[in-house]
């Protein structure tokens, strides 16, 4: 099926916002006693800041703040790094561009709404999408595709004729559960994930990207 509209992951794929959740995690997690496992971090990359806070609070049970009270810091404290630290990742406004040439552009992400346009106005990007979408307002976070079939109705096409961009792989999971074409861009260490291997192009940067590739797909 020739595709006819793009969606773009944003935390890890557009910028450097997936170091940034780390660093935050760690900071307000250890506060908590909680003891991060590395495998285990990279198991939640992607999914629903609420859904992470649960998944570590039930291996970890602390007393005090609930979970609501530890999502809020961690989305306060990742708005701030992402304005002090964050940094827009190489290919990035490149990739919009291109996709922006061969039909609409939707941002489908985990983070919640507010933070992403916090995010997307720092960094001067939110008039680049014609629709922005957010988990938090889905039943399910990804690797459920929720959140990417909202996008592509929000655009007036069918999810097969979308191409996803993602960085993880619960991202990953959900674009293909959606029946979308999907190129996965993971860190070095994060692309031995097996999730990788069903993604229909792999790069290692986005900057890789090339027009070749796109035309074939959108012809």
């Amino acid at each position: 099926m020739t595709l006819r509209a793009t969606l773009f992951d944003m935390d890890g794929l557009l910028f450097d916002s997936e170091v940034l959740w780390l660093k935050a995690e760690h900071e307000i997690f250890s506060g908590l006693g909680v003891v991060l496992d590395e495998s285990e971090e990279r198991s939640t990359k992607g999914m629903y800041v609420n859904e992470v806070v649960e998944y570590w609070r039930a291996r970890f049970p602390w007393d005090g703040p609930s979970v609501a009270d530890v999502v809020a810091q961690l989305l306060a404290r990742v708005g701030e790094l992402v304005e002090t630290e964050g940094r827009l990742l190489p290919g990035a406004l490149r990739a919009l561009d291109l996709a922006s040439e061969r039909g609409p552009v939707a941002l489908a992400s985990s983070t919640p709404l507010a933070l992403i346009h916090q995010c997307l106005d720092h960094f001067e990007l939110g008039t680049r999408f014609t629709s922005i979408h957010s988990a938090q307002f889905e039943p399910f976070g990804k690797p459920h595709p929720g959140v990417f079939l909202t996008a592509a109705a929000s655009l007036n096409v069918t999810p097969g004729q979308c191409l996803v961009f993602e960085d993880s792989a619960a991202g990953v999971i959900a674009a293909k559960a959606a029946s979308m074409t999907v190129v996965a861009v993971p860190t070095t260490e994060d692309r031995v994930r097996a999730a990788f291997a069903i993604a229909d192009l792999v790069l290692d940067s986005l900057e890789d990207l090339t027009e070749a590739w796109l035309d074939s797909e959108f012809a």
